[in-house]
């Protein structure tokens, strides 16, 4: 039998964590039927197939400079033992997905031991700091992009940069074609809330949402709030939440693991800036953006941001404002309402943003995301095994 396929696999978050799983599935497909074996960093997903896991998501999923900053050690820790390991096992490739802080520095490590370094989900150079643009490509031999618009970026550095789309198109498809129980929506407009999954999130934003509801279901009547949670944890922290509120709307339930769903059935939605806005155009819901961190987070964020026009990716992706984005002060429950009001019923607004969700799905290059990104793996891993080795 042909000696296993060894790919250190990095993902430092949820969202990754099942990009990662996705993909090793496809590279098991392609190099089929030279076994796979995975090591590295990863959650749930990336353990259910087979990885031997040095930290799981749950200990790396932080977010803000504050919060990575106060668990320094524990990353630094984490990076002088991944290294070891790759010195170590000599992989046949690391293979990162997002998650840029850690995983670049882990790059440019394999690098300098002749392992070839493959890097999915381009970092947002797009958004901020556009220097670190050499340093990226200094430190990867190649890069894997989501978004049509990134590789123009490196054009220059040398850097082989692909364009796979996103493989959230193909997991909305998949989950289109799956049965699904019954959502608890009750009567009226069904109208979803996502206040994030941070315990932060919920804290800052959970009560204005609540709040613009409450206003919003005045004028249209009977309405059906859901609050989807990610797991039994987080569906813990928005009911506190939703009963510390004081002002909430009559009808508003939590229900957990069912995200997905509650976009795909909502007439409209409120939801928190990130990976959840896209969920919600390539489901075809329409939406407000809102987003609120910390006053000194929010300082720091606008002098890196300089001249970026909008932090919703349907916006980003559109290259103009699709849905409207309420941040910080603007996230007010008067705004909320408003959004709402334009939303759930049929007019411009509404109409304008279901077009322009069908242009984003086209733009992110339909189905196959994943499995283009595995043929770029593979391609490397091939071309770099029929070459002479550097030395160690």
């Amino acid at each position: 039998m042909e000696a296993p396929l060894r790919l250190m696999v990095c993902a430092g978050e949820v969202s990754g964590d099942l990009y990662a799983a996705a993909l090793v599935r496809e590279l098991r497909r392609v190099f089929a039927p030279r076994p796979v074996e995975i090591s590295g960093i990863g959650g749930d997903a990336l353990a259910a197939e087979g990885a031997r896991l040095r930290a799981h998501v749950s200990r790396t999923g932080v977010i803000g400079f504050w919060e990575v900053a106060k668990r320094g050690r524990f990353f630094a820790r984490l990076l002088r033992d991944l290294k070891r390991d790759l010195e170590r096992e000599r992989p046949d490739a690391l293979v990162t997905v997002d998650y840029p802080g850690l995983n670049l520095r882990l790059a440019r490590h394999a690098r300098a031991l002749g392992v070839p370094a493959i890097h999915w989900v381009c970092p947002q150079v797009w958004a901020w700091r556009r220097d670190r643009i050499p340093k990226i490509a200094a430190s990867l031999d190649e890069l894997v992009a989501f978004f049509p618009f990134e590789p123009a970026l490196f054009e220059g550095t040398g850097l082989d940069v692909r364009f796979s789309g996103h493989p959230l198109v193909d997991q909305l498809s998949a989950f289109a074609q799956a049965p699904h129980p019954p959502l608890p929506w009750g009567p009226g407009a069904k109208i979803a809330l996502f206040a994030g999954s941070r315990p932060g999130e919920v804290r800052r934003l959970l009560p204005d949402m609540l709040a613009g509801a409450a206003l919003a279901e005045k004028t249209l009547g009977p309405c059906t709030f859901l609050l989807p949670a990610t797991d039994e944890t987080r569906a813990a922290d928005l009911r506190a939440g939703l009963a510390r509120a004081r002002i909430r709307p009559s009808d508003a339930r939590v229900v957990a693991g069912r995200s997905r769903q509650a976009l795909s059935e909502a007439r409209a939605a409120v939801v928190k800036s990130g990976t959840s806005t896209l969920e919600a155009a390539l489901l075809g819901c329409p939406h407000a953006i809102v987003y609120r961190v910390s006053a000194t987070t929010y300082h720091l964020m606008k002098r890196l941001l300089v001249g970026v026009r909008h932090i919703g990716l349907p916006n980003i992706v559109a290259g103009r404002t699709v849905c409207h984005e309420l941040i910080q002060g603007d996230c007010s429950p008067e705004r909320i309402r408003d959004e709402l009001l334009a939303l759930v019923p049929d007019g411009p607004r509404r109409e304008a943003q279901l077009a322009a969700f069908r242009e984003i799905r086209t733009t992110l290059g339909g189905e196959g995301a994943t499995a283009r990104a595995a043929g770029f793996v593979a391609e490397l891993v091939r071309k770099r095994s029929s070459s002479p080795c550097p030395p160690a």
